[in-house]
């Protein structure tokens, strides 16, 4: 009984982490009046999507103030209403 508890507990702990797992990227534009960023991007596993650049949404649009065209950053994707839309970023050191 111990055991299955324990593989449960492994098993959640795992789905967190890749949950919240970044995606690489580096800012193309950033466009502070429509709320929307422009990526160039790896892979976003998460959402089986290809490397490309596209526009996204920010779910927050103070995020647009942590970054600016040409950075280098690690962030988060999710389809929000049928919007692709940052959840998460942040800049690479």
């Amino acid at each position: 009984m111990k055991r299955f508890f324990a593989v449960i507990l492994a098993a959640a702990f795992a789905g967190t982490a890749m949950a919240q797992a970044l995606s690489d990227g580096e800012v193309r534009k950033v466009d502070k009046d429509a709320k929307k960023i422009t990526i160039k991007h790896g892979p976003l596993a998460n959402l089986d999507m290809p490397p490309m650049t596209m526009v996204f949404q920010v779910k927050d649009p103070a995020m647009l103030e942590q970054v600016k065209a040409g950075d280098k950053v690690k962030f988060q994707a999710e389809n929000v209403g049928g919007a692709f839309t940052v959840t998460k970023i942040e800049p690479v050191k």
